[in-house]
C-alpha cells in the first residue's frame, strides 16, 4: 500500500494547523511573561506599587547605615540580639538592678524618686527600647566594645560613666549620678553584660539609630504635624505631654517637647537621629521589620517635634572643634557657610558635600606640611 504525505488527509491537516496554532499561542504566552518579568525587574513600581524594588541594595555598616526602602522584610544577617536575661551568672542582682533603672528610672530618680530626685521623669528606656535591647531601637550593644573613646562633642576620651551622664543631663534634663554610686555601678554592669558576646571595638550590626537618606528638601513641621496628630497624638498627647502610669511616677509614653521632655542638647534633638528612631520603632507596633512611617513622614514628624519648646541647656563647651559639628546640630558657629535654619531642617546633602571638600582640603594641606 502506498505511504501519502500527511497533508493529503484532510484529517492530518486539520491536527497540523491545530498543531502549529497552539504553538504560537505558547509563544506568545512566553513572550509576555518575558517582558512582565523584565518590567518588574527594571520598573517595579510602576507595574506593581506594593512591590520590593529588587534592584535596592542595603548597605550594612554596624549602627549607622543608610536605608531608604519603604519596607523592610527582615533583619540583615549577623543582626545583634541580646543575650538571654535568664542565663545570667554572676552579679545577678547588680546587673537585674542596672535593668531595673533603665527601664523605670524614674521610679528611682525622677521627681519622686525613692533614691534621689535627679531627672525630668522619663526613663532611660524611653529612648532605649526595651531596656537598651532592641535591634536598631538605640540598644546598648556597642557601648562597653568601643568605650572609652573620644567624642567630638566633648573633645574628649569619654568613659561609660560620662556617657550616661551624658544622658542624665540632657534626655532627662537633670543632674549626674556620682560615679561610686550603687546606681551608676549597676547601670554600668548591665551595659557590660549586654555586650558580653561583641569584640572590643566593634560595632555590631543592630547598634545605635539607623541613619536615613537625606531629603532633598527641607524636614516640613507644617506637615509633620498633621502626621503627628494621625499617627502620634494619641499616646505622646496634643501637647507633647506624654502619659503617666496609674502610679503617676513613671511614664508610659514620654512626653515629647515641654518642660519634663529632653532638652536641646540631647542626642535626639537632632533630626537625623529622631527621624532615624522613629521611622523604626513608631507609631506603637512598628520595628525594623514592618516600619509603619514613610521616610519623609520620619523626616517631617521629627521636624514638628524638635520646633516645639523644650528645656534649654549650656552648649558653649560642645564641640570645642567646630568642624566636627554634625550636619545636624542647629546651633552655630559653624566651619561651612550654611545658617543655624538649614543646619537644623536641610537638605543636608549640600551641607554634608561641604564637609567632605572641607576634610580633604585639610588633609592635603597636612599633607604638604608634612613634605
Amino acid at each position: 500500500m502506498e505511504n501519502k504525505p500527511i497533508f493529503d488527509n484532510p484529517s492530518g491537516a486539520n491536527q497540523a494547523s491545530v498543531l502549529i496554532k497552539v504553538i504560537q499561542s505558547l509563544t506568545w504566552i512566553i513572550v509576555i511573561l518575558i517582558i512582565t518579568i523584565l518590567g518588574l525587574i527594571l520598573y517595579p513600581k510602576d507595574i506593581w506599587p506594593g512591590l520590593p524594588n529588587f534592584n535596592k541594595k542595603e548597605k550594612v555598616e554596624g549602627a549607622n547605615f543608610v536605608v531608604s526602602e519603604t519596607k523592610i522584610r527582615s533583619l540583615p544577617p549577623n543582626t545583634w540580639q541580646a543575650p538571654d536575661f535568664a542565663k545570667i551568672s554572676e552579679n545577678k542582682d547588680l546587673i537585674e538592678y542596672g535593668k531595673e533603672l533603665i527601664a523605670n528610672t524614674s521610679k528611682y530618680l525622677g521627681p519622686k524618686g525613692s533614691v534621689a530626685r535627679l531627672t525630668n521623669g522619663m526613663n532611660c528606656q524611653n529612648c532605649h527600647l526595651n531596656a537598651g535591647t532592641t535591634p536598631f531601637g538605640n540598644n546598648y550593644s556597642a557601648v562597653w566594645s568601643t568605650y572609652p573613646k573620644f567624642r567630638e562633642r566633648s573633645g574628649a576620651i569619654e568613659s561609660i560613666e560620662k556617657r550616661v551622664n551624658d544622658c542624665m543631663e540632657r534626655s532627662l534634663n537633670g543632674k549626674p549620678l556620682k560615679e561610686d554610686s550603687k546606681e551608676m555601678i549597676a547601670i554600668k554592669a548591665y551595659i557590660q553584660w549586654l555586650g558580653t558576646d561583641v569584640k572590643k571595638g566593634e560595632t555590631p550590626i543592630g547598634a545605635g539609630i539607623v541613619t536615613l537618606k537625606s531629603l532633598s528638601r527641607p524636614a516640613d513641621p507644617i506637615k509633620g504635624e498633621v502626621i503627628f496628630k494621625e499617627k502620634c497624638q494619641s499616646c505622646h498627647g496634643a501637647n507633647g505631654e506624654g502619659q503617666l502610669k496609674e502610679d503617676k511616677i513613671t511614664y508610659q509614653y514620654p512626653p515629647l517637647w515641654g518642660k519634663h521632655s529632653y532638652n536641646i542638647g540631647a542626642g535626639l534633638y537632632r533630626l537625623s537621629r529622631f527621624a532615624g528612631y522613629v521611622r523604626f520603632n513608631m507609631p506603637l507596633g512598628a520595628s525594623y521589620t514592618n516600619p509603619l512611617l514613610s521616610e519623609e513622614e520620619a523626616w517631617d514628624i521629627a521636624a514638628f517635634v524638635n520646633s516645639q519648646d523644650r528645656p534649654t541647656k549650656d552648649l558653649s563647651k560642645d564641640w570645642p572643634n567646630i568642624s566636627g559639628k554634625p550636619f545636624d546640630h542647629p546651633f552655630g558657629p559653624f566651619a561651612d557657610n550654611f545658617d543655624e535654619k538649614h543646619h537644623k531642617y536641610g537638605p543636608f546633602d549640600p551641607i554634608i558635600e561641604a564637609k567632605k571638600k572641607l576634610k580633604e582640603e585639610k588633609d592635603n594641606n597636612g599633607k604638604k606640611a608634612k613634605i
